[in-house]
């Protein structure tokens, strides 16, 4: 990108947006996107947060350990892991957060890669609201850490809403890693997925 807008991170965020809006107005017609944004999450949040933080269906495919929520919990999370992330967003419905997004970065020889995670609470699975989040994300990460070159995503073999959700945003299916991380106390098989930032898929809205 030319002029003063490539020295102004917000303005290249929000035109890159626009150009996605509008995109997508012609690629999925059937779905009504207008309400889903991404943005900072807070304390304010807290109980809106807690409605996937202690949600069964959604804990059941997370990586960290099972433990008992409780609103402090959640406050405890935001201050000490949300807050200070790199890049962490709510993901939103009409401006309530009903999930969340995070690009997690690799540091040292990996930095040219980064590990995309997201949340949403079960009651909004199989809208497509997970899918237009990642497709936000994939928009415009690779102009906002230009020294990005990929962007992966794990995701248990047993879950396979995540992976359409990956395979719909434009990812590519790798394959199967074997015991990869612990859920739940026991080691899991993943699949990998990645998108590049010259993909073409990505490039598209640039």
């Amino acid at each position: 990108m030319e002029s003063a807008s490539s020295c102004d991170p917000t303005h290249i965020n929000e035109e890159l947006q626009m150009k996605f809006e509008e995109k997508m107005k012609f690629s999925d017609k059937e779905d009504d996107y207008s309400d889903v944004s991404l943005r900072l999450l807070d304390f304010t949040d807290v109980d809106d947060f807690m409605e996937w933080f202690a949600d069964d269906n959604v804990n059941k495919f997370c990586s960290c350990d099972t433990v008992t929520i409780s609103k402090e919990d959640a406050m405890r999370y935001i201050a000490d892991i949300v807050i200070p992330h790199p890049w962490f967003r709510a993901i939103c419905l009409n401006g309530k957060p009903i999930g969340s997004l995070s690009v997690s970065p690799f540091h040292g020889s990996n930095r040219c890669r980064g590990e995309i995670g997201y949340e949403l609470a079960s009651k909004y699975w199989g809208k497509g609201i997970a899918t237009m989040a990642v497709k936000m994300v994939a928009a415009t990460i690779f102009v906002e850490w230009p020294h990005l070159e990929r962007l992966e995503a794990v995701v248990a073999v047993d879950n396979p809403g995540s992976q359409r959700v990956l395979e719909k945003a434009g990812f590519i299916k790798e394959g199967v890693l074997r015991k990869y991380y612990l859920l739940n106390g026991k080691a899991r098989d993943i699949v990998m997925f990645s998108l590049l930032s010259t993909d073409p898929q990505v490039t598209y809205f640039m």
